[in-house]
Order: C-alpha cells, then structure tokens, then sequence
C-alpha cells in the first residue's frame, strides 16, 4: 500500500508534469551524450562560436578523429549541427536553449565550489 505524505492535489500536479516514456528517453539520450569529459570540453568552445573540426582540434588540445567521433554522437543528441561552407563543415550549438543549459550548469557548479 502506498501512502502519500502529499495532499492529492500536488500529487496530481506532480503526476501531470512527469515527461511520457518518450520524453524520458529523450532526456536520458540529451544527458547521455553530455556525460562525456571530451564531449563537454567540445560543446563549451561551440557555446563561443561556431567552428570546423581542425579548429575545434586545435583550440581543445583534442586529435581531430576524436573530436570527429564526439562530434557524431552530439549531432545525434541533437545538441550540435552542422552546416557545409563549400568543403568544410562548420559545427555550433543546435539551439540557444542548449547554450543556456550550459551555462546554468557552469553557474550551478561553480556556485557551490568552495
């Protein structure tokens, strides 16, 4: 028997606003592909500005077939996209909101250093 310490309205409004299964399976992939130390670094420098992966090599100390392969799986999250200029593909963040999770998390983090 479950017993609720909560009175059935907040249960009801904690109820309404779980996501659906595909919602929470979105949510595990978005999270999934930002639980990578490599991934973070990459996804940081695109919150500057939009850049191809010989740059995003060079400015993240990362080998280009690494930041290629991490590219992929964050193209596959949908966080970061890309967009061909003749032979080069400049990579940036897919949408603002994903740049203010970013740096929400940065504050939140940093906020509770010591």
């Amino acid at each position: 028997m479950n017993t609720l310490l909560l009175d059935s309205l907040t249960a009801a409004k904690v109820e309404n606003s779980l996501p659906s299964r595909s919602g929470l399976l979105a949510l595990s992939s978005f999270f999934g592909a930002l639980s990578d130390v490599t991934r973070l670094k990459i996804l940081s420098a695109l919150t500057v500005s939009k850049m191809c992966v010989n740059d995003i090599a060079a400015v993240t100390g990362l080998n280009q077939t690494t930041v290629s392969h991490q590219l992929r799986i964050l193209r596959d999250a949908r966080i970061v996209d890309g967009v061909r200029q003749g032979k080069v593909i400049f990579y940036g963040v897919d949408n603002t909101d994903i740049s203010s999770i970013m740096n929400a998390a940065v504050r939140a983090i940093m906020a509770s250093e010591y």
